[in-house]
């Protein structure tokens, strides 16, 4: 799994958000907004109330975020669809 290959409690650096400079940490907070975000847009389907693909992709790193007590994780370490979803989420959220 990826959350064992970083160390997230050690990171000293604050996260940059630009439209210009790429994002490099988001907040447990973040992940929480743009999963909220993402289900309003498009809220969980069938039986299984099945999330959107965003919100899903944001699910894991969330949940793993929360067992290991991080409050903030390098977006690098995020999968490509993950980080796609969060700088979608950031991109709109600065634009309202």
């Amino acid at each position: 799994m990826w959350c064992e290959e970083v160390s997230w409690h050690h990171v000293g650096r604050q996260r940059q958000i630009s439209l210009y400079h790429p994002m490099l940490y988001v907040t447990i907070q973040e992940l929480e907004a743009a999963i909220n975000y993402w289900r309003s847009q498009s809220p969980a389907e069938g039986e299984e109330l099945r999330l959107c693909a965003e919100a899903s992709v944001l699910a894991k790193p969330y949940a793993l975020m929360i067992v290991q007590g991080a409050q903030r994780v390098p977006v690098d370490v995020l999968d490509e669809l993950a980080r796609s979803a969060i700088q979608k989420f950031i991109k709109i959220s600065q634009a309202t």
